[in-house]
């Protein structure tokens, strides 16, 4: 099968996608295209079998009908540099392969995130792993900017004296703050990729890993636009429901079309999906997410 080349893709490699107030992410290499996807499902050879619009429309069902061994063949590799916080949420994806600098072998620099101050937020009082919406007064803000900001410059003082008295680099290295950024290569194929950013680019997602997963996807459209384009469609813009909410919006639907379909205000239609939910067998948490997902939500 003839090496794929992609010419959009081919423009931006090594180019540096700047995320954060120092981290970047680059797209180093990539295996593969829309192309390579409907040549694996297709399993032919040689270009211009079909249209293009026939193309995309095959890796439309694919991915629709969750045909997902076609999106394996395509493989991208990104260089990323990010705060080890991030660096650790990201690695519990467990189906790439990375490789990251090590402080045992290297002096690790004296670079880390300090968030902007309209980043600077309260603990949510509803989200135990989130942050409030709620907004603070600027000078609080930036107090808590210079406690980072001293916290981690006495921690790579710290470090840097370690390291000039001759202690190891493993050791010296073990008191630096998860701010500190790091940087890897993370190979992967497109399908898990995806799987990736639709945990990742979720409103629930903590911020900063999120603009890394809009950027990779915002670099991923350039290799593949066609199966990127899917993947907005029936992934990032879709919702789940279960088996108890379809029953709900059936009895809501069923509700809807008996009363002749007619408009209804936007906090009776609220009212009305509750109303279904209670019908269904929803209650307490369950309801409210149904009605959420309904209002455009999501909980």
């Amino acid at each position: 099968m003839a090496h794929i080349v992609v010419p959009e893709a081919e423009a931006i490699l090594d180019r540096e996608y700047p995320v954060l107030d120092k981290g970047f992410v680059r797209l180093v290499d990539y295996l593969g295209g829309d192309q390579r996807i409907v040549q694996s499902a297709r399993v032919s050879y040689g270009e211009g079998t079909k249209s293009y619009r026939q193309d995309a429309g095959l890796i439309d069902y694919l991915l629709r009908n969750d045909h997902t061994s076609p999106f394996e063949q395509v493989v991208l590799t990104f260089h990323t540099k990010m705060p080890v916080f991030v660096a650790r949420q990201w690695v519990r994806h467990r189906t790439a392969r990375l490789n990251e600098i090590s402080g045992r072998y290297s002096v690790m620099k004296d670079e880390f995130y300090v968030p902007a101050g309209e980043d600077i937020a309260l603990q949510s009082t509803d989200n135990k792993q989130g942050r409030s919406d709620e907004s603070i007064p600027p000078e609080r803000r930036e107090s808590v900017r210079d406690q980072f900001r001293c916290g981690q410059a006495d921690a790579y003082a710290a470090y840097s004296r370690l390291l000039d008295d001759g202690i190891a680099r493993e050791l010296a290295r073990i008191n630096l703050p998860l701010s500190l950024y790091t940087e890897w290569y993370w190979q992967i194929d497109l399908h898990n990729l995806f799987h990736f950013l639709k945990l990742r680019m979720d409103p629930h997602a903590q911020r900063e890993i999120r603009l890394y997963a809009q950027t990779m996807f915002r670099i991923a459209k350039t290799v593949c636009p066609a199966a990127c384009a899917s993947f907005e469609r029936h992934v990032l813009g879709s919702l789940h429901f279960c088996a108890e909410e379809l029953a709900a919006l059936r009895l809501l639907l069923e509700h809807d079309s008996e009363a002749g379909g007619q408009a209804k205000p936007r906090a009776d239609a609220a009212v009305r999906a509750a109303a279904a939910a209670r019908e269904a067998g929803l209650s307490g948490r369950a309801a409210e997410r149904f009605v959420a997902k309904l209002s455009g939500g999501r909980q």
